[in-house]
């Protein structure tokens, strides 16, 4: 087991160094699928899946604050254009999947929802989905929405778009640590209690969520622990591929490269029309509509001198009302595709 986490470490590491997104798990997954793919053996840590998942779901719920929400009132026809996005682009995009990609229909749901990679991930796996499918059509999502608006605003607007820099977080305490543990092991309980899907991810990022937006706390788990994690169930992930025909693994390429090119011409078509009526360039609203990170998208956002309270808060509202729907209408609608 350990020598699979040192390959996934090292994995992780090659990704950082070139300043690659998501660098730590994308890392780690790419390096165990190799090794998955050249047949050799890995022992899964799958063990720890728990434990991690809490960890990324503290982290993920520390980046609400009590004024994220603040200004939606003054963006009404701008959030009604990213429902439409939401919409459109998981539509043709489970279409797409189900007819030309052959997947089940609880896979397929959950590979086109343009949400976080974890959550989706997480939650279509407790759904029955096939989670290898689904972790590579949201990873192909964000590395090829950053790559592309990467090419696009470096060429065209000559600005420097890097895929590691995080959001500035505030510093962690003792009593911030503790707080956060008790979001962690506290939510993991309310999870499972409350019957939510992926229970030990879902429940401390809902518990995070609320302290952070509470003013409790503003800060998130150390470092070296959001790192271990990713890069821990990059691994676990990565072990998924054992077995998989490479062949196979090309074709689900090929669909995930061609659904996200499609939902970056719905984001891009939407930006075009609506940037006479919300009064904010089609850049600016393309990167609040793109399905890609919320910390790499606003990063964007401030590199032009853009509206970047704007870019973040229409992502953090995109993963809310992705969060909200997986967890209680795409898994209603999860359970009775598969009751069929």
């Amino acid at each position: 087991m350990l020598i699979t986490i040192a390959i996934g470490s090292m994995g992780g590491g090659a990704f950082f160094v070139l300043n690659l997104p998501l660098p730590w798990m994308l890392g780690a997954i790419f390096a165990t699928t190799l090794v998955a793919l050249a047949k050799l053996p890995l022992d899964s840590p799958s063990q720890v899946r728990p434990f991690v998942v809490a960890v990324i779901g503290v982290m993920l719920g520390s980046e609400f604050e009590p004024d994220t929400f603040s200004q939606i009132n003054q963006w009404i026809v701008s959030l009604i254009g990213l429902f439409t996005c939401i919409a459109l682009s998981a539509f043709i995009a489970q279409a797409l999947l189900r007819r030309w990609g052959g997947m089940d229909p609880v896979t397929a749901l959950f590979s086109a929802m343009p949400g976080g990679l974890v959550e989706m991930v997480e939650i279509g796996r407790a759904e029955g989905g096939d989670d290898r499918a689904i972790i590579l059509n949201h990873t192909c999502r964000i590395v090829l929405t950053i790559a592309a608006i990467a090419f696009w605003f470096r060429l065209v607007l000559g600005l420097e778009v890097v895929g590691t820099t995080s959001l500035p977080r505030g510093e962690t305490g003792l009593i911030d640590l503790a707080i956060l543990a008790a979001c962690a092991v506290l939510g993991a309980v309310l999870g499972t209690r409350l019957k939510l899907p992926a229970p030990a991810f879902l429940g401390p990022l809902i518990l995070s969520a609320t302290v952070h937006m509470a003013g409790l706390t503003n800060g998130g788990p150390p470092i070296f622990m959001v790192i271990g994690s990713q890069v821990l169930l990059g691994v676990i992930v990565g072990c998924r591929f054992e077995g998989i025909e490479p062949a196979k693994l090309w074709q689900a390429i090929k669909l995930a490269v061609i659904s996200t090119t499609l939902m970056l011409a719905v984001a891009m078509s939407l930006a075009f029309c609506l940037s006479g009526l919300i009064g904010k360039s089609t850049e600016q609203i393309f990167l609040a509509y793109a399905p890609g990170g919320l910390s790499e998208m606003s990063l964007v956002a401030l590199s032009m001198n853009a509206d970047a309270a704007y870019v973040a808060t229409h992502h953090l509202i995109r993963i809310v009302i992705l969060l909200a729907l997986a967890s209680t209408v795409l898994a209603r609608i999860a359970r009775r595709v598969k009751g069929r």
